[in-house]
């Protein structure tokens, strides 16, 4: 007679478990935004019940922010993460500067987590609510900043790049590589 037992489940800690939901709204909310987004499908990508989801988030917006400051660190990281790679030698060899470093950085994170991108856009379209609004505007704020004391670049500069990091956004969005008004998308789209 075997006596063998079924296989313990083990208990994941909260904050494992909290890191993973964040995981999981990145992803959900990416897609459908603040209003679109039910929680009960970020509860079922983890493998949990709603109800544990707002015992670590009291609300949706909530879980929503922690996945929009989840981005902004990716951002600050991939920023900081360039800026060391130029000052220590192993940006590309094109860079001429921490900044220009910062932009290549920026564009492959683009291409190789729309999740994050898309996230970004969502972040941007629920400023209607305050809460938001005011967090994405302090870390959009702190990013700024942050490109100031990694490169040193004036005011004008970094207005650019953001600028230009904006275009970028719309550009990966759309899934093209040019926005200019005579480009062959555009004008294709446009006969």
């Amino acid at each position: 007679m075997s006596t063998t037992s079924a296989p313990t489940r083990r208990r994941i800690p909260a904050a494992e478990r909290r890191e993973e939901l964040i995981s999981a709204a990145v992803i959900e909310f990416a897609k459908g935004g603040l209003h679109g987004t039910p929680v009960e499908r970020i509860a079922r990508r983890v493998g949990v019940a709603q109800p544990y989801v707002f015992s670590l988030f009291p609300t949706k917006r909530e879980l929503f922010l922690a996945a929009l400051e989840r981005g902004f660190e990716r951002l600050a990281d991939t920023f900081k993460r360039a800026a060391t790679d130029y000052r220590e030698g192993r940006a590309p060899a094109e860079c001429e500067d921490a900044m220009q470093a910062m932009g290549m950085a920026y564009k492959e994170l683009l291409a190789s987590d729309r999740d994050y991108l898309m996230l970004q856009h969502q972040s941007y379209a629920a400023c209607d609510d305050e809460v938001v609004c005011a967090c994405v505007r302090r870390r959009y704020a702190e990013l700024i900043e942050l490109a100031r004391e990694l490169t040193g670049a004036d005011a004008e500069r970094l207005n650019e790049f953001f600028w230009h990091g904006m275009a970028l956004n719309v550009a990966a969005a759309l899934g093209v590589e040019d926005l200019s008004s005579d480009c062959p998308w555009i004008q294709a789209e446009l006969r």
